[in-house]
Formats: structure tokens, C-alpha cells, sequence
């Protein structure tokens, strides 16, 4: 006979156990879920810290390439794609020499030792090996650095010449006085000369250490300018120079009434007068200059021969000459080649702008605008 009873316990003790069974299941599933869950916002989180990352190379004004070990391209920035002609979508998985093909690169690349960067082209290139054979290809523009260097190497050369020029003819007369007898007229004379080329090389040591102080970038003490003032002593070397220079230049200033500004008296001085003598020195004889204060404006306008459009954006640098025989012909009275550099530099210390208008045969017209 069937004993009903055992079997009623049997089916209860059967759904009891599928019960706990389904219940488990589903604490299990719960764990799962939450898990899984966990591990997705965590994922979430490396994603997006590694998209800040991406962005943050991708703002970098250096170029990042992201190399595989088989030197592949994984990822990179769009400075390095600009400097190095890559396409960011294209060229991924393309071997990076299939695509930068510069010889004195394809050497670099099949070196062991990395220590030191290539330059080519004003880029200047350095592979970072790291983890399992893959690397950073960092690249960055090195235009402005070479321009710098050269620069420098300009300056050098040019101060190195302006002294010696001077020297050599101080050197020559001073031999002259020493080993032959000469009359009295002829000795002033060479004094005279001599005298000339001292002055010519204490003008550049003194241009030179305006030069040296506005570089430090020390910050302008700021005080009370008369302007009229600062301009009549302007006035008075103008008329002083164009004496020297033996031409006749008609020479006025005009200049607003109590006109004052904040700013360095010793720095504008300079820039002022650096403007308005350069206006003097390249006026032929019978020519005008007209110096005018307004507002917040100094404009020192010539009628000498002009300077050619190409010259303007170079004329700031220093020792830089528009036409070397210009110069030759000017002479002693020549100026250093450094007067619109410190023009220049006051300009930025002072936040100002400089403008320079020219047409050649007409006349120039250098501004300050404060």
C-alpha cells in the first residue's frame, strides 16, 4: 500500500528543497548583477579616465605618437599628426616608417639607444620605449628655438663687428699718432676722428645695457610722466643732431598741453628719443620731421626715403639693416641698429603698441600707442 504519508512529506520536503534551490538562484543572480554592475561603472570610470587622458595629449602642443612594439601607430594627437603628416583615423596600425620617411628617421628608428632627440625639418623627434617593446614618439616644433638660436648667433656676430669696426680705426690712429710726426692741424684732426669713434662705441655699450636691463623683465617702476617735459628734451637732441649732420630739417613738435602718463621717465626717454632720432638721422637735407602727442599717442612722422613693405616686420630686431649702403653712405652718423629694439621692448613693458607706416620715396610714420 502506498504509505500517503511519507510520500506527503516527500513532496513537501521536494518543494521545500526546490524553493530554497530558486531562492538561492536568485541571491546568486542578485550577487551577479550587482557585480557586474559594479564592474561596468568601474570600466565606465577607466574609460572616461582614460578619455581625460587622451584629452589632455590631445591639448598638448607637443606631439605624442603611441607606438606598438612593432613600431605601429596605436594613437596620436593632432599636433603630431600636423607636424609629422599623419592622418589620426587612417593611418592607425600603419608602421610608422612607411609614413615618415626622412632618412636621418629611418636611422634614429632602427637604433637600440634613444637617449638623445633627431632634428629634421624644425622638428625636433624622441622615442620613450616603455612596458613590453611599445613607445611614445614625442615631436615638437623647434621653428622658434632655431629662429632664437640663429638670432642669437646674429647678435653675436653683429655686436662683434660693430665694436671691431670702431677698435680697428682707434687702433690704426693711435699707431698714426705714435710713430709719425704731424702737424698740429693734422693731429686735431685725427683726434677728432678718434674722438668720433669713442663715442660711436660708448653709444653702443650704452644701447647694449638698455637692451640687457629691458631682457631681465623686471617690471617698470610706474610713476608720473610729463610728457612735455620728456619731448622737449627730444626736441633739443633732434635740432642738436640734424647741427652734427649739417643738414637743415625742419623739426617741430606739437604736443598736447599737461599731457602725463604713467610709465618708466627713464625707459619712454629712450624709446621716445630712439624714435625721433632715427626720423633725424634718415631725413635728407631740406626734409621734415613732425613729432605730435595725442591722447595716448606719440606719432614721429619723416620725409625720408621710406622703407619697402618686406623690410617693415624685420625692423625691430636688432642690428637689422634695411639697406646696407644707405648705411654707408649715413656713415659716423649712423645710428647702433638697436634704437627700434629698444623701442620695441619699451612698447611691451608699458603695453603698448607700435606701428610703423612707410612708403618709400614718401616718408615713414613710427607710432606709439599707449
Amino acid at each position: 500500500m502506498i504509505n500517503w504519508v511519507l510520500l506527503g512529506a516527500l513532496v513537501v520536503f521536494a518543494c521545500s528543497g526546490f524553493v530554497w534551490v530558486k531562492r538561492r538562484e536568485q541571491r546568486l543572480h542578485e550577487r551577479y548583477r550587482r557585480l557586474l554592475k559594479t564592474e561596468a561603472k568601474r570600466a565606465d570610470e577607466h574609460v572616461a579616465q582614460l578619455q581625460a587622458f587622451l584629452s589632455a595629449i590631445q591639448a598638448s602642443p607637443n606631439g605624442v605618437v603611441i607606438l606598438d612594439s612593432e613600431r605601429r601607430i596605436e594613437w596620436c594627437n593632432q599636433t603630431a599628426a600636423r607636424l609629422l603628416g599623419l592622418d589620426p583615423v587612417r593611418d592607425v596600425a600603419q608602421h610608422i616608417a612607411h609614413l615618415v620617411r626622412e632618412p636621418q628617421f629611418l636611422e634614429y628608428l632602427s637604433q637600440e639607444e634613444f637617449s638623445h632627440e633627431l632634428r629634421f625639418d624644425n622638428k625636433a623627434l624622441q622615442l620613450h620605449p616603455y612596458g613590453l617593446g611599445s613607445a611614445l614618439l614625442l615631436v615638437r616644433d623647434v621653428t622658434d628655438v632655431e629662429r632664437a638660436e640663429q638670432m642669437r648667433v646674429d647678435f653675436v656676430a653683429n655686436v662683434s663687428h660693430e665694436i671691431r669696426t670702431p677698435l680697428t680705426v682707434l687702433s690704426g690712429f693711435i699707431e698714426t699718432l705714435q710713430t709719425i710726426d704731424l702737424a698740429p692741424h693734422e693731429q686735431k684732426h685725427y683726434l677728432q676722428l678718434m674722438a668720433t669713434q669713442s663715442q660711436r662705441l660708448s653709444a653702443l655699450v650704452a644701447d647694449l645695457l638698455v637692451l640687457s636691463r629691458l631682457d631681465a623683465k623686471a617690471r617698470p617702476v610706474l610713476e608720473r610722466v610729463d610728457i612735455a617735459s620728456l619731448l622737449q628734451q627730444c626736441e633739443h637732441e633732434a635740432r642738436t643732431l640734424a647741427t652734427v649732420l649739417k643738414r637743415k630739417i625742419n623739426i617741430t613738435f606739437d604736443v598736447e598741453p599737461g599731457a602725463q602718463m604713467l610709465g618708466s621717465t627713464s625707459e619712454l626717454q629712450s624709446a621716445f628719443s630712439n624714435l625721433v632720432s632715427n626720423a633725424v638721422r634718415y631725413t635728407l637735407d631740406g626734409g621734415a620731421v613732425h613729432v605730435v602727442w595725442r591722447g595716448d599717442k606719440l606719432s614721429v612722422r619723416d620725409s625720408g626715403l621710406g622703407i619697402a613693405p618686406e623690410h617693415l616686420p624685420r625692423l625691430t630686431e636688432r642690428f637689422y639693416r634695411v639697406d646696407k649702403s644707405r648705411i654707408r653712405e649715413l656713415g659716423e652718423t649712423a645710428g647702433t641698429g638697436l634704437g627700434l629694439a629698444i623701442v620695441k621692448h619699451v612698447a611691451q613693458r608699458h603695453g603698448a603698441q607700435l606701428d610703423i607706416q612707410s612708403t618709400v620715396g614718401v616718408g615713414s610714420t613710427f607710432s606709439l600707442i599707449f
